[in-house]
């Protein structure tokens, strides 16, 4: 049985993890879907491309203490029934995957970032304030959140390799760094291109998907204009057509 309560408790924390929080509060304060414009990551970023910044403050919050909470109580009240680190690294990563594939919301969810930032706190506050620099850093300085959160990813296990060592929770933290990197590659290959949106660059217009929408539903003036010559054309022949059948020569 005592193997068994550590994979209930890695499951209780998946489902706390699906609670896609910047859905559930954009639809509380009357915002759109936010996997409907934007980047369609439900995450804060593209939350506070919606214009709201308590919106997005409070999904950033409420998507850290989900990754947050369940470590910490873990921690907390682990020992009695023999949780040690295993089992909070267990639950660490179980919270953070339901925030990736949320059960809730057809498995489609965030990036992870401030779920991650929360578990890492959680396990080691140090490493977890330390990574959060490293983004603030990158942040501040090249204002790409993409490539803060990508940058603090990468160095976050060798925060904990180089400083704490190996174990349950560097294995977790790499796993992480891994998920996190890979949910970005979209956003890696618009850096490269030099086409990622900056932080405070406010919302996009439209979604790709609703621009070919919306190109599809413009009237085409080209298209228009030959068509009226069409019609004048044969209007004019069936006229000359009538004519002499009624005057023949």
């Amino acid at each position: 049985m005592q193997s068994v309560t550590p994979l209930l408790v890695a499951l209780a924390a998946y489902l706390i993890g699906s609670l896609s929080f910047a859905v559930v509060v954009s639809h509380w304060m009357g915002l759109n879907d936010p996997r409907t414009y934007g980047s369609g990551n439900p995450g804060a970023t593209n939350v506070l491309r919606s214009g709201n910044k308590l919106a997005a403050v409070l999904t950033l919050v409420l998507d850290a203490l989900k990754g947050y909470l369940p470590v910490l109580i873990v921690a907390r009240f682990g020992s009695a029934y023999g949780w040690e680190e295993g089992t909070m690294a267990l639950v660490g990563l179980a919270a953070l995957l339901g925030h990736l594939w949320p059960v809730f919301f057809r498995f489609q969810g965030g990036k992870g970032v401030a779920t991650a930032a929360g578990v890492l706190l959680a396990l080691n506050p140090w490493l977890g304030l330390a990574t959060m620099a490293t983004w603030l850093i990158i942040a501040a300085f090249l204002r790409y959140s993409s490539l803060a959160s990508i940058v603090s990813a990468v160095f976050a296990p060798f925060y904990q390799l180089l400083l704490w060592g190996a174990g349950p929770t560097a294995f977790a933290v790499i796993v992480m760094g891994l998920l996190l990197v890979w949910r970005h590659v979209g956003n890696i290959q618009k850096l490269l291109k030099g086409t990622e949106s900056k932080l405070g660059a406010g919302p996009h217009p439209m979604a790709p998907d609703a621009g070919r929408a919306a190109a599809a539903a413009r009237p085409d003036h080209k298209q228009s204009h030959r068509h009226v010559r069409d019609h004048a054309r044969d209007h004019a022949r069936d006229h000359n057509r009538k004519h002499r059948r009624e005057n023949p020569p």
